[in-house]
């Protein structure tokens, strides 16, 4: 098995379902005893979350460079980025590393593509949100990316940084989750990607109308190939 390098911590929250989610499919490809093999590197969040809401992304990127060639000097032969939003500095993160890294976005349009859904939903962070990093990987393999009205990302974003990283999860934000999606797909999303990775704690794929894509279902999954690959 290969040895994969987990930059993990944004937020703890949804390491920890990375972590048990990598194990369990290596597990359940390879039978018996076999679990994961795993560097992970877990940030403290605080400054990471301080750089974002202050747009320092030189900041964060340098943060994550660092753990990520730690990660490399240790072993690691690639490289997956346990979050959506800090995939803004994705290249930096790669660059400095010298390894793949198995990027979130990429899973996600596959798996869009293959349910036959074009025009799409995303529920994320502000950032991935507003900026074009995400959506344009998106739009790059054909898919029309829809962003919620600005009441609505505002509502999203302040429920991830003020529960869902610190795990507490409430039912009147599910609820409120939902009519943000019931308006998304007023707007003609086919789907709607879960496109921060804590958002798998407060939806799942049959709560809505339309399918709810969790980026950290299918990037586990994506890392889970790659550990148990023979090349």
């Amino acid at each position: 098995m290969r040895l994969l390098g987990v930059l993990g911590g944004m937020s703890w929250t949804s390491t920890e379902a990375y972590y048990r989610g990598l194990n369990a499919g290596v597990a359940a490809r390879l039978g018996g005893l076999h679990s994961a093999r795993l560097l992970l590197h877990s940030v403290d969040f605080a400054p990471v979350a301080a750089a974002q809401h202050a747009d320092d992304w030189p900041t964060t990127a340098a943060l994550l460079a660092d753990a990520a060639r730690g990660l490399a000097a240790g072993g690691a032969q690639a490289l997956l980025l346990a979050t959506n939003t800090m995939h803004r500095v994705a290249d930096d993160i790669e660059a400095a590393a010298g390894v793949p890294l198995l990027h979130i976005a990429d899973p996600t349009a596959d798996a869009l593509l293959a349910g036959g859904h074009r025009r799409v939903g995303l529920l994320a962070t502000r950032f991935t949100m507003e900026q074009a990093f995400y959506a344009d990987r998106l739009r790059a393999r054909g898919l029309d990316v829809l962003v919620p009205g600005e009441a609505d990302r505002e509502l999203v974003h302040r429920v991830i940084y003020d529960e869902l990283v610190r795990d507490v999860v409430r039912e009147e934000s599910r609820a409120a989750y939902l009519g943000v999606v019931e308006r998304l797909v007023a707007d003609g999303a086919e789907a709607v990607v879960l496109g921060c990775t804590e958002i798998g704690l407060l939806l799942s794929d049959g709560d809505a109308a339309v399918p709810l894509v969790d980026t950290t279902a299918l990037h586990v999954a994506a890392g889970v190939d790659w550990l148990c690959a023979t090349a």
